[in-house]
């Protein structure tokens, strides 16, 4: 193929050639930068702008406009420059106006806090006047450049609330229990129950893995009715009691939650209080 001599004269040397090998070498590149590090390593071997330009998919213009720049600007050459991209749209000010409603509580907006979302917050801003129309992935945008999420909340209390007063001492007289010194025969208990569990068994049994061939589950199972589980916590040793019991028991006939407890505890204590 004929062409003319490149009239950009490219020198690769040390670092610059490393890097530039480097770059063509990379297996996740903007196609724009592989195609002008390749264009360049090329030219530094004395090719045509004209072979050049079939062999990374640009024309002999580029070519040239593409040598020159990294004459110019070395290995950032081969990068775009930077874009203003499109104008904004709102100004600073709207940006303000959801921060601040961010920052304040729902209650004050007449809001509940689990329907607070970036919807509910633009439909405010267009109801109040701050814009005629925003969307809410501009809301949620502009909450994530200043790395605000009140759509998250986490529960807390402190003993200078006055609210949380009575919780306090509740906790403190919990705590008593689970730590204060046991006189022999004291046991102390956290018990828990889980109702109507529905325990299920495979008609087949499981086969175990094989090469090139893995566990082998059965799709149909086998109902066992419901289940209550009622479990003990031991405060002390940390050992754990548990029991299982029919749930569809009458009402009339079931026992009281003192005398299923007694009956519970029985096999694993001497006395029961």
């Amino acid at each position: 193929m004929r062409g003319r001599v490149s009239e950009v004269r490219v020198r690769l040397r040390g670092v610059t050639r490393r890097r530039v090998e480097h770059t063509v070498r990379r297996t996740t590149p903007p196609a724009g930068v592989a195609r002008r590090a390749r264009a360049v390593r090329l030219i530094a071997a004395g090719e045509r702008d004209a072979h050049v330009g079939p062999r990374v998919g640009m024309s002999e213009r580029y070519v040239r406009m593409g040598g020159r720049r990294f004459l110019d600007r070395g290995i950032s050459g081969l990068y775009d420059k930077p874009r203003p991209g499109r104008p904004p749209t709102f100004s600073p000010v709207v940006a303000l106006h959801v921060v601040k409603m961010a920052c304040e509580q729902p209650d004050a907006q007449g809001h509940a806090l689990c329907q607070w979302d970036c919807a509910e917050r633009a439909r405010e801003m267009v109801a109040t006047g701050v814009v005629t129309d925003i969307a809410r992935e501009t809301v949620r945008r502009i909450l994530a450049s200043h790395h605000l999420k009140p759509w998250r909340h986490h529960l807390w209390f402190s003993s200078k609330v006055p609210r949380d007063a009575a919780f306090a001492r509740q906790g403190e007289a919990i705590a008593d229990v689970y730590t204060r010194p046991l006189l022999p025969g004291e046991m102390v208990l956290c018990l828990d129950e889980k109702t109507t569990l529905h325990p299920r068994s495979r008609l087949c049994p499981t086969r175990p893995a094989q090469p090139q061939r893995p566990v082998r589950v059965a799709h149909e199972d086998k109902r066992g009715g419901a289940l209550n589980l009622c479990a003990a916590f031991d405060t002390r040793t940390g050992h754990v009691y548990g029991r299982t019991a029919p749930a569809h028991v009458r009402r009339n006939s079931s026992p009281s939650w003192r005398t299923s407890t007694r009956r519970f505890l029985r096999p694993h204590t001497r006395s029961t209080a």
